[in-house]
């Protein structure tokens, strides 16, 4: 699904939708991609001369990711919102003109918390891994 399909799952709204597409995988598992324009807001002083995307952005790319996967285990419209990031790592940089392809799975659950699992690569090499954990509020 393209972004104005996302809108119709995700709270978010620009400049805070950070995912361009998504699509589910199977029931657990959903793949998004963002391509980096050089426009974002969170560029502009990370870093001058040197643009790299903020580590934090790209957990925030990985939890709209698994969220094209919480919109289907709430009977209402329930608002996702992050309880904890574990275990995550930055291993590259993403820059200008790179594309960030995301893999997430739920791992498990204990309404109306969800646990997940993402990592995301620009052309095959792993640039961020981690854990993290939402609850769906209304």
């Amino acid at each position: 699904m393209k972004r104005d399909e996302l809108k119709n799952i995700l709270p978010h709204r620009e400049p805070m939708l950070l995912i361009d597409e998504a699509e589910k995988i199977d029931s657990n598992t959903a793949l998004g991609r963002y391509t980096v324009t050089g426009d974002e807001f969170f560029l502009q002083g990370h870093f001058p001369g040197n643009p790299v995307v903020p580590g934090v952005i790209l957990c925030e790319i990985m939890a709209q990711t698994c969220c094209v996967l919480l919109a289907d285990m709430s009977d209402s419209k329930k608002t996702p919102y992050f309880t904890g990031l574990n275990k995550v790592k930055f291993k590259e940089k993403v820059l200008i003109g790179d594309t960030i392809e995301i893999t997430c799975s739920i791992t498990r659950s204990k309404p109306p918390f969800y646990f997940a699992s993402g990592s995301g690569s620009v052309n095959g090499k792993t640039a961020v891994v981690g854990d993290f954990s939402f609850a769906l509020i209304e």
